[in-house]
């Protein structure tokens, strides 16, 4: 069953989208005030002109350069929705407020939300010449299941944002951008008006404000629950599957639910992460007074740049240290590395593109961890983004072999549903470039409690134990990067790894 909500209600009628006009403001806030604010002030007409006063207008100046990770707290709408995607030091982006949102569930969930994509973003007044990084952009986040298992209960299988305010930022260069329904009281003036006051106050600031705390030792965890013997359970069964034959894979995942002794801000947690864990991308997604999803992927689920596309094999675990120079050698570790890149390989053929790979696997570190990594690219041709993400979705990195019967041994077994965890969440923009990245080292903060989820890849000669280590790994290297320190304190008893 799919369900849709629309924000704001789309005319379907075909549209032409709109042409660019030349009347880019070049001046930063804080320079000739009166040529820049005029500059904006004729985009603004011209962009109401090209929607006939309705439809959404998005204007855009340059700032001088500013973090958008420090700056996402000062942004307007954040009670209502805020994002970010920090891929420093390449593109960062910081978002909030919604102009525009679509949920829905169901198995046509990438192929209407790529349809959703292209007419929000199409019909867009962006009448301004502004460089890729100032594009307006879609952001979206799926949950690993298309639907929840229980209807009107759990996560929809998508949420798709068109924010209200963009802050971005890729080097020296930053833009801040403004989205906004014209009809009422928002005219094509006022839009401006707001726009050019909020950069003024933005460039106002320091450059890198120290908006995140002094970055000192983390809050103590008083509580952690105990996943170890309900997860041995799970790789028994698990194992069960793929020594019979009936999978050839399957990545189980486990809960831990931690009790901090104060609340504690998601965006301090992820400049914890930007510290500690510089060679992935972090993100985070929060709807109103709901819960954070937070984290720092290693894994592209796919990028599209000018055409050309890339998905990440990412499969084979270890720790920092001498652990890591034996991966490469290790042929348990090496065989599930290739059940990935071959499933990712044969899905994109499938799809009609030709998919070109490096022979052998590299090593790439992401924090205290190291990785098994084949890059795959493609020439895009005139297939869309989100349709391979949907055929991609989910790898075998993140759920196993065969997918339908994985899937399946997944809803089974795992006691909890995996929402956000494991799932595609990232951006597509008005030019159909996109990038995805699969939501795992991740977890979701609310106050004081703080839910990790990790898991590992059962293939035949898995060793329960080792299963078990290297979930443990993946649980502590993450409280480690989010800086968390203490000892559990716990009248039940629960351990810790």
């Amino acid at each position: 069953m799919e369900t849709h909500t629309f924000e704001q209600p789309l005319r379907l009628s075909p549209v032409q989208a709109p042409a660019s006009v030349t009347t880019q403001p070049t001046t930063p806030p804080g320079g000739v005030a009166t040529d820049g604010f005029r500059a904006l002030l004729e985009a603004a007409a011209a962009g109401a002109r090209l929607v006939d006063g309705e439809g959404v207008l998005s204007l855009a100046l340059p700032l001088p350069p500013r973090d958008p990770l420090a700056l996402l707290g000062q942004l307007d709408g954040g009670e209502h929705f805020r994002f970010l995607w920090d891929g420093a030091p390449g593109l960062c982006l910081a978002a909030s407020g919604r102009s525009n949102s679509l949920e829905l569930s169901g198995p046509r969930r990438f192929e209407l939300t790529q349809r959703f994509s292209a007419v929000c973003l199409s019909r867009l007044a962006a009448p301004q010449l502004c460089p890729p990084l100032a594009r307006p952009r879609l952001l979206l986040a799926f949950s690993f299941f298309d639907s929840p298992l229980q209807e009107g209960e759990g996560m929809a299988g998508v949420q798709a944002v068109l924010p209200r305010w963009q802050l971005s930022r890729q080097g020296r260069h930053c833009w801040l951008r403004l989205q906004r329904t014209l009809g009422g009281e928002v005219t094509a003036r006022s839009l401006a008006e707001e726009l050019w006051e909020e950069a003024q106050r933005l460039a106002r600031l320091p450059a890198d404000p120290d908006a995140l705390g002094d970055g000192g030792g983390g809050p103590a965890i008083r509580h952690r629950s105990a996943w170890e013997p309900g997860y041995q359970t799970m790789v028994e069964r698990g194992l069960e599957l793929v020594e019979g034959g009936a999978l050839r894979k399957l990545v189980l995942a486990v809960r831990q639910e931690l009790l901090l002794d104060q609340p504690l801000d998601p965006l301090r947690l992820l400049a914890q992460l930007r510290q500690r864990q510089p060679g992935s991308c972090r993100f985070l997604w929060q709807r109103g007074a709901g819960p954070a999803l937070l984290g720092a992927s290693p894994e592209r689920l796919l990028t599209v740049r000018q055409g050309q596309l890339r998905s990440d094999a990412l499969a084979g675990t270890a720790p920092v240290g001498p652990a890591a120079a034996l991966l490469i050698g290790s042929e348990k570790d090496r065989r599930e590395h290739e059940l990935v890149v071959d499933a990712i390989s044969a899905t994109l053929a499938k799809a009609g593109l030709k998919p070109r790979r490096p022979r052998h696997p590299r090593l790439a570190r992401h924090g205290q961890l190291v990785h098994l990594h084949t890059p795959i690219t493609a020439a895009l041709g005139q297939h869309q983004p989100l349709a391979l993400a949907g055929a991609l979705h989910p790898t075998p990195a993140v759920a196993g072999l065969p997918r339908r019967e994985a899937m399946a041994a997944l809803r089974s077994l795992e006691p909890f549903e995996r929402g956000f965890y494991a799932a595609p969440i990232g951006w597509i923009d008005s030019a159909g470039d996109a990038e995805l990245r699969v939501a795992i080292r991740s977890g979701s903060l609310q106050g004081q409690r703080l839910e990790l989820t990790a898991g590992a890849g059962l293939v035949r000669g898995s060793q329960p134990e080792r299963e078990l280590q290297e979930v443990a790994l993946k649980l502590g290297v993450l409280q480690q990067q989010l800086n968390l320190a203490g000892q559990p304190q716990s009248r039940t008893g629960s351990g810790a790894a």
